[in-house]
């Protein structure tokens, strides 16, 4: 970015709208924000895991309930059998079910031990043992349950007198007849599901101990699959945020760094680029900001080209009059004085003309912009236009017919001040250049959506080479006779400017009878019907 800019950020006149302003985020770039935004989206297909946590619970749980089933169901089993099938049942038992079952007597002793029968269903695997991968899948699962302030587990260890009172989930049996059921994590943190029930008829205990590691299997394999998804999903959207912050704060900063290059005037013609292949929000806007720097250029030409005007103008009569006033000083006749004083006050007279015709010009663009537009009835405000001009007797000898629009006709949107102004700098001009007892006629017709002016005059009218250099400052091609320096040549100027900032054209044409003589044509559209007056 450019290091030059023109307000910052805790300046007064740099407030932005409540609904634009950012908060906490003010000081990020547009880069980061859609990094963040989307980087929060994975974030919450990461919480995912968590709910992993809950379902590890929910097959646990289930599990437990399977196994006070199943050390029920075994318990009605042997108690049906003699002492001495009881081993075989309890080995078969075993097998099927992957687990380790022992019967304690009345006195708590431990009397039969599948695993002392036959082969072990299973072995509790030393974690010293494993590859670094079970390491890391350990601490994963601690840190999920950390997280989520899961209920603490104890630790499994096979106790180093197996009795009744060994076992904390068997002393329960003691005041709750009902199978009784608890999870512990074997040394690998995988769960050690155990259960305990009576013998129906007797006080021995049964004890089934399984060593349940399908479901950490099965939650670190869920678990695995859904980190695969978030981190190709992460990658594809920082790939895309990146992209999306490359097609949006790319073209942004090319902009920005456009139209501080316009601001400081680094460059004769700076081009703001227009991006025309782009449709979207950010092509409008390039091309907004090109128009906007167009007109920009094209009104500081205009300034610069209308101040050079204008102390061209006024060098003029400001030489004729220090020429008056210093040849007053060498002359001592008195008719010849008189003489200069007459030609210092036409100067000081053209000089104040001047000044007033240029502060009006040079109002007039910014007084439209501010200015709010009303209805207009073109044939109300030239009847009253006309009535005081024949007050002040400004028509001089000229004669001015003037017909009439229908009432609601000739209806515009816009100023009514400045439009009188345009109509009356026409005039004057139709006057100056009227012969003695001229006629100038005034129509003012509907044509399609557009009021259509026509003011015709009688005298040597306008070439077709002249028609538009009459409406450029300054210019001024008076007729034969007329004083020098009555007309500042703005006049029409500044009736071409209103008639503009009225979204209209004037134009000067020959006259529709094909008589002799100038005619100005003034377009301006009509206005809508319900418009607010």
């Amino acid at each position: 970015m450019e290091p030059v800019i023109a307000t910052t950020s805790k300046s007064e006149d740099a407030k932005d709208d409540p609904e634009l302003s950012l908060r906490w985020s003010a000081r990020l770039s547009l880069t980061t924000r859609i990094l963040a935004v989307n980087i929060l989206a994975i974030a919450l297909l990461a919480g995912s895991l968590f709910y992993l946590d809950n379902y590890r619970d929910e097959l646990t749980a289930e599990r437990l309930s399977q196994a006070r089933l199943q050390t029920q169901i075994i318990s009605d089993a042997l108690n049906l059998q003699t002492e001495t099938n009881r081993e075989d049942l309890i080995t078969d038992f075993a097998t099927h079910l992957d687990g380790r079952l022992r019967l304690y007597d009345q006195s708590g002793a431990k009397v039969i031990d599948s695993f002392d029968l036959a082969e072990p269903t299973y072995e509790l695997r030393d974690p010293e043992a494993q590859p670094w991968q079970k390491d890391v899948a350990r601490m994963l699962d601690q840190a999920i349950e950390f997280i989520v302030l899961s209920k603490p587990i104890t630790a499994f260890a096979e106790p180093d007198m197996d009795t009744v009172s060994a076992w904390p989930e068997l002393k329960l049996l003691a005041i709750n007849t009902q199978p009784n059921s608890a999870v512990r994590y074997a040394p690998d943190r995988t769960p050690v599901i155990i259960a305990a029930s009576h013998l129906p008829s007797t006080d021995h205990i049964l004890l089934l101990t399984s060593n349940a590691r399908d479901i950490t299997r099965i939650v670190r394999a869920e678990r695995s699959n859904v980190v695969l998804v978030i981190f190709l999903t992460a990658i594809v959207s920082v790939l895309l945020s990146l992209f999306l912050a490359r097609t949006i704060v790319t073209p942004i900063r090319k902009l920005a760094r456009a139209a501080v290059r316009v601001r400081l005037g680094r460059a004769p013609e700076i081009t703001v680029p227009r991006m025309p292949d782009r449709r979207d929000e950010i092509g409008q806007l390039a091309r907004a900001l090109a128009d906007m720097s167009g007109a920009l250029s094209y009104r500081i030409d205009a300034t610069e080209a209308f101040a050079a005007d204008v102390s061209h103008e006024i060098k003029n009569p400001l030489a004729s009059l220090r020429s008056a006033l210093e040849g007053l000083d060498r002359v001592d006749d008195p008719d010849l004085r008189r003489q200069l004083l007459d030609v210092a006050n036409d100067d000081v007279r053209r000089i104040d003309r001047l000044i007033n015709d240029i502060s009006e010009a040079s109002r007039v663009d910014a007084e439209l912009a501010r200015a709010k537009f009303q209805q207009v009835d073109i044939g109300k405000m030239l009847d009253q236009l006309l009535a005081a001009r024949e007050q002040r007797d400004t028509n001089e000898s000229a004669k001015i017919a003037f017909a009439r629009p229908g009432r609601g006709v000739a209806i515009v949107m816009g100023d009514d001040d400045r439009l009188e102004r345009v109509f009356s700098n026409i005039l004057d001009n139709a006057v100056s250049f009227s012969p003695p007892d001229g006629l100038i006629e005034i129509l003012a017709t509907l044509d399609a959506s557009e009021v259509v002016i026509q003011i015709s005059d009688q005298g040597p009218g306008i070439t077709p080479e002249q028609r538009k250099n009459v409406f450029k400052r300054f210019h001024s091609d008076r007729p034969a006779g007329e004083a020098f320096g009555k007309n500042s040549g703005l006049g029409l100027a500044i009736a071409k400017t209103i008639i503009e900032g009225h979204e209209g054209t004037i134009e000067a044409i020959d006259r529709p009878d094909g008589q002799q003589g100038g005619c100005f044509e003034i377009r301006l559209p009509k206005a809508a019907r319900g418009t607010a007056a």
